[in-house]
């Protein structure tokens, strides 16, 4: 299996391209669709939307999301599927989240775009 490449970005946010998308790209104000799965880095998941069965919407750029989202799944085209791997300063910070996320964790999330709109 080749080893994932692996994009880090100027606010220290990494991904790697699982599937490239082939849809249209979402810019900030718009409503997207993604399903996630998100892990602790020790391997740990602690939420999906497959389990829901519905993906999650929100505004994208809004700061509805943590900032790792905004800036992870901007980039994203529809159709697309990425690992982001979201340090604590673009995630929950040094306070954590419901328990479930301990202070100053990094993140990791698959990410599928559903859909913009």
């Amino acid at each position: 299996m080749p080893e994932e490449q692996v994009i880090q970005t100027a606010t220290g946010l990494e991904y790697v391209e699982i599937l490239e998308g082939t849809g249209a790209q979402p810019k900030a104000g718009d409503s997207v669709s993604v399903h996630y799965t998100g892990w602790l880095k020790s391997g740990q998941k602690f939420d999906s939307s497959h389990d829901r069965g519905q993906p999650l919407v929100f505004l994208l750029g809004c700061g509805r999301v943590i900032k790792g989202w905004d800036e992870g799944v901007a980039s994203m085209k529809v159709g697309g599927k990425r690992k982001l791997i979201i340090p604590a300063h673009l995630g929950y910070g040094d306070r954590g989240a419901g328990g479930v996320i301990p202070p100053g964790a990094t993140l990791i999330f698959e990410v599928e775009l559903v859909g913009i709109g």
